[in-house]
């Protein structure tokens, strides 16, 4: 394997994005938080030429361009981020390896183990870094949730961890509910919920267990038989015995309030996307205990991306991190397709 390059300052990265959509605005949130790390904009890629002159605007000077190839061609970039619809994450991110290019990828790292697995490969080859925006891995919920859960250990020992979102609505006509395009119904928020569950549970994964309904929203859908799957569920079994669930869903008309519960040996530990509740049973009586959540910290991964570059500091969303996740969706997708379980490839 190469040897990354070290940057003197963090001024000396250049970087630019692949993708300027006007979804979410992202790829200006993307080099905005690149700029605020001390990194330099220099490069926008966008096959939407509407949206490059609005990157002008936002960035003015930034080289813009219509092709990724022209832009590893022409432009001095060193650091890409990948802001495309999942399915092209691996393609693009590969093209960008080969090409010596540090490089992150909006969630998620890619849609399949295989994808991921070639890029961790490529990424070694070429002596460059490979990361994902988990930048909700700094969520002030889930910061404050492992200092009192795991740390302090506030409901005891962690039993199992379960995760949930949605409710009862059609989903909506665009790329993210279409399974070819996204990977699946688990694959957008999911990966978020994913990457909580394991900063709490620290063991190695065993195998996954995969449940699916599909069919009532799709025909409803412009994306017919390529629509997402109405409901998705994921049971996940670690080797020290603990066990997760993931469900996202479109059918459920009384979804159970709490993104992410955690039960423990005494007590629960509930969190939403404001507060935070601790339930515990005390002289049989159910004590409840409820706070606001800290604020968010999601700068923090740029910050640690220009950091790792510059003085060598640990990388915190590492390619292997961010391939975990990934690969319980992966497992569950197959389980869910086979009707088994599935032994992990990567623990």
């Amino acid at each position: 394997m190469a040897k990354s390059k070290r940057y003197k300052t963090a001024d000396e990265i250049k970087v630019g994005v692949i993708g300027y959509g006007g979804a979410f605005n992202m790829g200006k949130q993307h080099l905005e938080q690149m700029k605020q790390a001390g990194m330099t904009p220099v490069a926008v890629t966008e096959i939407d030429e509407s949206r490059l002159a609005v990157a002008s605007t936002d960035f003015p000077g930034i080289q813009t361009y219509t092709k990724v190839a022209d832009m590893l061609k022409k432009s001095d970039v060193n650091l890409i981020t990948i802001i495309t619809p999942h399915n092209t994450h691996a393609k693009l991110a590969l093209q960008c390896l080969h090409a010596g290019r540090h490089v992150v990828c909006e969630k998620p790292l890619a849609i399949t183990t295989a994808e991921c697995d070639k890029m961790i490969a490529a990424a070694k080859k070429n002596g460059v870094v490979l990361s994902t925006y988990h930048n909700r891995h700094w969520d002030g919920w889930i910061m404050q949730a492992v200092k009192e859960v795991v740390e302090q250990k506030a409901i005891g020992e962690v039993v199992r961890v379960e995760a949930r979102m949605g409710g009862y609505s059609k989903p909506g006509d665009w790329w993210r509910t279409s399974k070819t395009v996204s990977g699946g119904i688990l694959y957008d928020w999911g990966v978020h919920l994913l990457e909580y569950t394991l900063q709490l549970i620290d063991s190695e994964i065993v195998e996954v267990s995969g449940y699916a309904h599909k069919g009532f929203w799709g025909p409803q859908t412009k994306w017919g038989t390529d629509a997402n799957e109405d409901e998705g569920y994921a049971v996940v079994r670690y080797k020290s015995g603990q066990w997760s669930t993931l469900r996202i869903t479109n059918i459920d008309a009384n979804l159970v309030p709490g993104q992410l519960e955690v039960t423990g040996t005494l007590g629960s530990y509930v969190i939403q996307f404001g507060t935070r509740t601790i339930h515990k049973v005390v002289d049989g009586e159910t004590i409840t205990s409820k706070a606001k959540n800290p604020k968010a910290e999601g700068y923090r991964l740029y910050q640690n991306i220009a950091d790792h570059l510059t003085k060598g500091e640990k990388l915190i969303i590492t390619p292997e991190w961010a391939r975990r996740p990934i690969h319980i969706l992966d497992l569950a997708d197959q389980s869910a397709r086979k009707g088994v379980a599935m032994k992990a490839k990567h623990k």
